[in-house]
This record gives C-alpha cells, structure tokens and sequence, in this order.
C-alpha cells in the first residue's frame, strides 16, 4: 500500500478572508442604517467598562449610544451598561476569546438601531485574538492601562498595529508603577506611527474630556464619509 500523502490545509487564512470580506458586508449594512461601529480592545482589567462609563456620562446629553458586550460568560458588563440608560446587549462568544463579523452582526441586531447613533462593542479581553478578527467596526480603539506596562506594543504588535486610537487608561496610579509615558509613545510609534494616543484616568476624570472631543469629532467625520 502506498504511503498515504498527506495534505496540509491552511484554515486559518481561509477562515480570515472570509470574515474580512464579511467585515466589509457588514461596514456597507452598517453605513446605510446610519450606524457608526466601534470595537473596543484591551486585555482583561484594563478598565474598559468604566472608560465606557466615563465616555456615555459626558455625551450621552449629544450621543445616543449602544454597547455590545462580549464575554466567554456571565452579563455583568451589560448590566452595569444598562444601568445608564444605555442600550446594552450581553453576547455570549462560546468560548472563543474574541467577535468576528457575523458575531457582531447577531449582536447588532439585538439593539434598537433606529434609535441610535453609535454602537460600540466592548470585545473579549485579550491583547492577541481580537486584533486578528475585522469585526466589521469603523474604528478600533485600543486601551493599554498603567499597571500593565509601557512595553506591551513591543510584546502584541499586532493589537497595535491595528488601533486607529489608542488610550492609556489608569493615569492615576503613575506614581505606583514604572510606566514611563513618553516611553510607551516610543514603543507604540514602532507599531504604528500615526495613531493619536491619549492618557485619561475614569476615576479622576483626566484626560476625559480630550477623548470624548476626538471621538464626538471622529463620528461627525464617519456621518459625512457615509453620506458621500
């Protein structure tokens, strides 16, 4: 009997280019409803929800937000969300440590759409997975907290490569740790030499404000892209 030859298939690719064309579906869906779609990332406890908190609190009077949340488990995150008077649905990923198109898709059409202005997704905590799925977002936004250290773009490349903002969350714990910020910057312009990086604390309210400019600026700016 012959040896049996052996074939090697790339899933990984496949499965890729198939969510990034769906990514690109769901941007055109998402332009016609009138949606602008963030997708926000870090790794566990870098503090996302209460920088979404601290976001919805200073706009909410201008922005009519929705929050997906994705987690392995659990729906504390949309409930603390809800808590604002915010839209929020919980998606549940089945165990996988991140959303992809069609995920975030399901979980769209569980919010009231006609009613809002911005949708942003709170994705699984993870500085690796996400960032190699298009969840067919507008923007990625990227945390990286103080305690966490300023040489984390140097050890997820690619999480950074893909931010088109990047916020450095928990500023005012900078006297505990040795998190040197111009340093940080260095090490993010490596991955990415263009992104704007902020620096905010939720808890003090530093820096807040600049942030909600950006982002209140950046929808205005997708609303006019979408009606060319």
């Amino acid at each position: 009997m012959a040896d049996w030859q052996v074939k090697v298939l790339e899933v990984k690719e496949s499965v890729l280019a198939d969510n990034d064309s769906d990514a690109n579906v769901l941007r055109q869906e998402n332009r016609e409803r009138g949606i602008c779609y963030y997708n926000l990332m870090s790794s566990p406890g870098a503090g996302k929800t209460t920088f979404l908190k601290g976001t919805i609190r200073r706009l909410k009077d201008t922005v009519r937000f929705g929050v997906m949340e994705a987690d392995i488990d659990s729906d504390v995150d949309a409930q603390t969300i809800a808590r604002l008077g915010v839209p929020a649905v919980q998606v549940h990923t089945g165990g996988m440590c991140h959303l992809d198109a069609d995920m975030s898709r399901q979980g769209l059409r569980e919010l009231p759409l006609s009613s809002l202005d911005l949708v942003i997704l709170e994705n699984v905590g993870n500085l690796v997975c996400p960032a190699e799925f298009d969840t067919g977002a507008w923007k990625n936004i990227v945390l990286l907290s103080v305690p966490e250290g300023d040489d984390k773009p140097l050890k997820y490349p690619l999480m950074f490569e893909k931010a088109d903002v990047v916020v450095i969350t928990k500023i005012d714990a900078l006297e505990a740790f040795d998190f040197d910020c111009e340093r940080v910057k260095h090490n993010i312009a490596l991955r990415n030499p263009s992104v704007p990086v902020f620096f905010v604390s939720s808890v003090s309210g530093e820096g807040m404000d600049a942030w909600c400019t950006w982002l209140k600026n950046d929808l205005n700016a997708w609303k006019e892209a979408a009606h060319v």
